[in-house]
């Protein structure tokens, strides 16, 4: 792949991304993690060192478009500080235990499956039951609060080990834990991914600033010069994203996070089910 059509994925990645964020309240990972991957693996960097810079880079990319996403909710006070804040800490926390896990042991296989199953789940539940919309003081239930802090801890680890912003899961759980309408959700969970996001990009840098024969302007597991093509485009468009969803309907806002939570879901057990057929197949064949 030349270099100059590198830069154009990677720039019109970020824009798709960032609309989405904004939007939607999720950091989009999910796309750029694969497209990275490929870009550096195209470039001739070994496949996994390409994984690590992908979960590194993309992370840090996503802090600066939810901070973001984050400012244009502001403005529609639809970001709740103290649910965000008990969730955000101990997602740190968790980011930073799965970002070391991955970078000591790199086989995530399982927990992409066990990912893509709840998130399965959570979009049914969100297709299927009725969302009752809160107060606008951001008050939950102290019980319910402290659901959120081993929720957060748990999010994050996941984070941490595929390098995603998490937001594709913590909407679900603000919704569906502590009843949020739509719109605060995607504000709250902006304000929960500047920790996560933040912690794992950290733990991504500092665990890789020893290795070797890095790729040029990469500082640890992070790729500054991949981080820039997308945050060029994504902290902008995030801002247009979040303003948007303060346009459409709340209806609308849901149906489309869930299509793209089956989406995603699928995207992460389609493989299982594909190895499973043809495990199937091969029994039937012997038998």
């Amino acid at each position: 792949m030349e270099l100059l059509i590198a830069i154009v994925v990677l720039v019109l990645t970020g824009a798709g991304v960032g609309f989405v964020s904004g939007l939607l309240g999720i950091g989009g990972s999910s796309i750029m993690v694969p497209i990275t991957f490929f870009v550096f693996t195209a470039l001739g960097v070994p496949g996994e060192v390409s994984i690590k810079l992908a979960f590194g880079s993309n992370l840090l990319v996503v802090f600066p478009t939810a901070v973001s996403g984050v400012s244009a909710h502001m403005r529609k006070s639809s970001v709740w500080w103290k649910p965000g804040l008990i969730m955000g800490i101990p997602g740190a926390i968790g980011s930073v235990t799965g970002a070391i896990f991955t970078l000591r042991f790199l086989n995530e296989s399982i927990l992409r499956l066990v990912f893509g199953l709840v998130i399965a789940i959570a979009a049914v539940r969100m297709l299927t039951c009725k969302i009752p919309v809160t107060d606008t003081d951001g008050g939950v239930p102290e019980s319910k609060m402290l659901v959120l802090i081993p929720s957060g801890f748990a999010i994050g680890i996941i984070c941490g080990m595929l390098g995603l912003g998490g937001g594709i899961i913590i909407v679900p759980v603000l919704m569906l834990v502590s009843k949020y309408e739509m719109r605060y959700a995607i504000g709250t969970s902006l304000l929960i991914m500047t920790f996560i996001s933040f912690a794992g990009a950290f733990a991504y840098l500092i665990s890789g600033l020893s290795v070797p024969d890095l790729p040029p302007f990469s500082i640890g597991y992070v790729n500054l010069a991949a981080w820039a093509c997308l945050a060029m485009t994504s902290i902008p468009i995030a801002y247009i994203g979040a303003i948007t969803a303060h346009k459409l309907p709340a209806t609308w806002l849901r149906y489309i996070f869930i299509s793209i939570m089956f989406y995603i879901a699928l995207k992460m057990i389609g493989p299982y089910f594909l190895l499973a057929t043809i495990f199937e197949r091969y029994l039937l064949l012997i038998s």
